[in-house]
């Protein structure tokens, strides 16, 4: 229980959790990796059928777990370093 006292943006578990539940749904396929899909295809401001802003949310609710996940990830990485050293 002691990662759930830490500020929010450092506790790895609750941004696992988010990641893996509301990163991923629907699970089949995963919403997020659609959107990445579409954005590196190139087709998200022109072409066709530009993303609308219903999608730029919904990438923006899935992306931000996996974003806080890689940030705090990256914060206790440095900071187990930082001891080391």
């Amino acid at each position: 229980m002691k990662d759930f006292n830490q500020p929010f943006y450092k506790n790895i578990t609750l941004w696992l959790i988010a990641s893996l539940t509301l990163g991923l749904a629907p699970f089949t396929p995963p919403h997020i990796w659609g959107k990445l899909k579409w954005i590196y295809g190139g087709g998200a401001i022109s072409g066709e059928h530009p993303m609308q802003a219903m999608d730029w949310f919904d990438l923006v609710l899935h992306g931000t777990p996996w974003l806080m996940l890689f940030i705090s990830s990256g914060i206790a990485l440095k900071t187990k370093l930082k001891t080391k050293i």
